[in-house]
């Protein structure tokens, strides 16, 4: 049986996306799962940055390793779920590979959609539950800010939405 892979996108692929690939990973068994990430505007071979790292570690999660990478379609068509940080990146990923529309959200979306899918045992069809109800979310936000550039305060906010979406995915895909 193969890895269930979840992909993470958001912009440089050194603040949000790894911050929810490490934290996803480290919820869920390696044996069954395998989380990624990259950006749209990746800052290629760049580590996370010193603020976003922080938070991963004060979450439970460890940066150690991680270097950035650019996202490509291959990529997208090789995940079971992609994972966007906004609605502008989801568009970006999905211009490229409009064939992922059905299992590309943004990570808020899908941790709302677990609210209204019902609990299964297999992430497969979780993902095409969710993608049913897409219409169900109900949020008046569904991006999580960029905090690049802007400050403890800005990673600190960006951070607590990424864990809370991450746990209650974490969950569903889990089951």
């Amino acid at each position: 049986m193969s890895a269930f892979r979840v992909l993470f996108v958001c912009i440089g692929n050194v603040c949000r996306s790894p911050l929810g690939e490490r934290l996803l990973a480290s919820k869920l068994p390696s044996d069954s799962f395998e989380v990624s990430s990259a950006g749209v505007g990746a800052l290629v071979g760049s580590p996370m940055v010193p603020e976003a790292a922080s938070r991963l570690e004060a979450y439970g999660g460890s940066a150690d390793g991680f270097l950035a990478r650019q996202l490509t379609p291959a990529m997208v068509e090789q995940s079971d779920l992609v994972l966007a940080a906004t609605t502008a990146i989801r568009s970006r990923v999905l211009e490229d590979s409009p064939g992922a529309l059905r299992r590309t959200f943004t990570v808020l979306e899908l941790a709302a959609l677990l609210d209204v899918t019902p609990a299964v045992t297999k992430p497969a069809v979780l993902v095409r539950s969710a993608a049913q109800e897409r219409s169900r979310a109900g949020l008046v936000d569904y991006d999580i800010p960029d905090p690049y550039g802007r400050g403890d305060d800005a990673h600190e906010v960006a951070a607590r939405w990424m864990a809370g979406a991450v746990e209650r995915i974490a969950r569903g895909l889990d089951g």
